[in-house]
């Protein structure tokens, strides 16, 4: 078995700066660490247990297959931060049929990103 240290998310996007301002300023994302000047510039931001790395520059916006899962503690206290920030909400928070509670937005070039909120009485906070 090989053993993960670490990992993160990748994210080319079409317009660095723009997309750099989003997740930093719009989604108010935590910065781990910067690296690189000019068109070589990369942010690395903390995406809880995760991280999601802003850098290089692609073409072609993200593929439509991938998403982000952003799981917080109350996603209606993150709508109602989000919309004061300017940020479009595509689907207000909703209770799924399975339980979860999720919200979606996109990022500027079209990522999708769900913010979910796992309630107390779902069974992913119960480990067997």
């Amino acid at each position: 078995m090989v053993h993960v240290l670490s990992s993160r998310v990748l994210l080319s996007p079409t317009d660095p700066e723009r997309s750099r301002t989003f997740y930093g300023e719009s989604l108010g994302l935590p910065v781990y660490r910067e690296f690189g000047t000019g068109p070589e510039r990369g942010t690395v931001y903390f995406l809880g247990g995760g991280f999601l790395e802003v850098s290089g520059r692609s073409v072609a916006p993200p593929s439509p297959g991938l998403r982000l899962w952003l799981q917080v503690a109350d996603v209606r206290a993150a709508y109602e931060e989000l919309s004061a920030r300017g940020v479009e909400v595509e689907r207000q928070p909703v209770r799924e049929p399975w339980g979860l509670v999720e919200m979606w937005i996109s990022d500027p070039d079209g990522l999708r990103i769900a913010f979910v909120e796992v309630p107390e009485d779902h069974p992913l906070r119960y480990r067997p």
